[in-house]
């Protein structure tokens, strides 16, 4: 396949930016890939892997930006590289409105007086400095960046807390300040419960659930992955914690996160102790004596976090739809299933939803590991260079493929994560994959169940009826939340002998 790298001196794009800028070259006839990515060493061992590296690639500096285009076979690459070209160039939708562009921290605070937080994006390289100058500022940091070291984590996260500041992150996806949704977040109605997560997807989830469950939210704060790791202590979770205590519209508090280190569950179960608001912690996998023990609420689930969490701020319980389980469909399925299908696939983009899918079913089947191989997309070894899934779900979609031509898999199981910041049309381009894979298994004489979550609510941009509603007319069974998306994948799979 004809293959064109152009590199552009000197220019540079921001992650979240070069993400969408890929999606949408990316979804331009004639292109087989685009790589839109600064020219870090990282960034060009990613076009080697890929198939996609030149020596053109070799010229480009850390601050230069690299265009590599691949084309499929008949489209003219003149015409490709001017089409890839024109999608880069930013459009606003309300005439007269651009972009502004500041040259430093300090001059973008100095023209936004009222500003008080500051979004990084920048590759990791460089996102520590750019969160230092923001401290400096007195503006609290959002590091959207991921690949940032854990001593300058740590490092940020000192000084900001030394100053009475957030620094939610670094590879921090979700927040919600004062009823602003910030990167990856879900539209949901503002409310009385707060919640401070390490997880992504698990904060969209459990705001996603409150919303669905009539409640509403206060703040959300992310702290990144690592917060809760014996090196960085817990900092901003706490720190968060303190700041929901003392805030009057927060009611409740929800913290997630997968078990923290037991030097930091210990200072987390401590300040709990010490907070006269009602705690409901949900830690995938968690000890529940001692979350008990601590005074919080014990939640097994996201789901069941949100469900006490809604019900704790005056919702009344009958007015809650709690979506039961549907056990008429998991004999259905069961039925359709040859003995030979009893593997479960499940190709996540949420590393939460796929930990929380991948531990209830190894609670029902505690020495059968085997039957169920989850794989989340959106770890930090998927994304090098590459966007995130849920930007560009590419990668997903050939392991959609891949996965139906095994002959012992029964249920390929994916999350759909509606939101700002996410795909415009998720579902639209999972569509021709999906098609793919039922048609792999029926020429075969065997059944091929897809099991899809859509993470995401009534005020999500993408529809979320109209999604669900496309997912369904392929045959693709729909799950109510991340829980039933595990119980309903273990069901189907149940064989009389593991």
């Amino acid at each position: 396949m004809p293959i064109r790298t152009i590199i552009k001196k000197n220019t540079y794009f921001d992650s979240v930016s070069l993400m969408a800028l890929s999606t949408r070259a990316n979804n331009i006839e004639g292109i087989k890939q685009v790589n839109i990515a600064m020219g870090t060493t990282m960034n060009k061992e990613v076009l080697k892997n890929t198939g996609l590296y030149t020596e053109a690639v070799d010229d480009a500096g850390k601050g230069d930006l690299m265009i590599v285009i691949e084309g499929l076979e008949g489209f003219d690459l003149d015409d490709l590289t001017v089409k890839v070209e024109e999608a880069m160039v930013r459009k606003s939708e309300k005439k007269g409105m651009s972009d502004t562009v500041y040259s430093s921290v300090e001059a973008a605070v100095q023209d936004n007086e009222g500003a008080n937080i500051a979004v990084i994006s920048v590759p990791g390289t460089y996102a520590a400095r750019v969160a230092r100058k923001a401290l400096e500022q007195g503006l609290h940091v959002m590091m959207f960046s991921d690949n940032v070291s854990l001593e300058d984590e740590i490092r940020l996260k000192k000084e900001a807390h030394e100053k009475g500041l957030f620094v939610m992150g670094p590879d921090c996806g979700t927040a919600i300040i004062n009823g602003t949704g910030l990167c990856f977040a879900n539209g949901v109605r503002r409310g009385n419960i707060g919640v401070v997560a390490a997880s992504g997807t698990g904060a969209q989830e459990v705001s996603v659930r409150i919303h669905d469950f009539g409640g509403g939210i206060s703040q959300l704060i992310g702290t990144g992955g690592r917060d809760l790791s014996a090196e960085v202590g817990g900092i901003m979770m706490l720190d968060g914690i303190k700041a929901l205590a003392d805030d009057e519209d927060t009611k409740i508090i929800v913290l997630v996160s997968k078990p923290p280190s037991g030097e930091v569950a210990k200072k987390i179960y401590a300040e709990v102790k010490n907070t006269e608001k009602p705690v409901v912690i949900c830690f995938i996998g968690g000890d529940k004596e001692a979350i008990k023990a601590s005074g919080a609420y014990y939640a097994k689930t996201t789901k069941q976090a949100a469900l006490l969490a809604v019900t704790l701020s005056g919702v009344p319980e009958e007015t809650i739809n709690r979506h039961a389980l549907n056990l008429p469909l998991i004999e259905e399925v069961k039925s359709k299933l040859n003995p030979q299908q009893k593997y479960i696939r499940g190709l996540f983009c949420g590393g939460t939803i796929c930990e929380e899918t991948a531990s209830l079913v190894r609670e029902k089947y505690p020495n059968v590991y085997s039957n169920i191989a989850n794989i989340d997309l959106g770890d930090d070894q998927f994304t090098q260079g590459k966007p995130h899934p849920m930007i560009d779900p590419s990668l997903r979609l050939e392991r959609i493929v891949k996965e139906a031509k095994d002959p012992e898999v029964g249920v390929i199981v994916l999350d759909i994560i509606l939101g700002y910041g996410a795909h415009e049309d998720p579902v639209e381009v999972t569509l021709p994959a999906i098609r793919e894979a039922k048609t792999i298994a029926e020429k075969e004489g065997r059944h091929l169940e897809i099991l899809a979550f859509v993470l995401g609510t009534d005020r999500d941009p993408q529809n979320f009826d109209l999604q669900v509603k496309k997912l369904m007319d392929e045959g693709v069974t729909i799950s109510s939340s991340s829980e039933n998306t595990g119980l309903l994948s273990r069901g189907f799979v149940e064989k009389e002998v593991m």
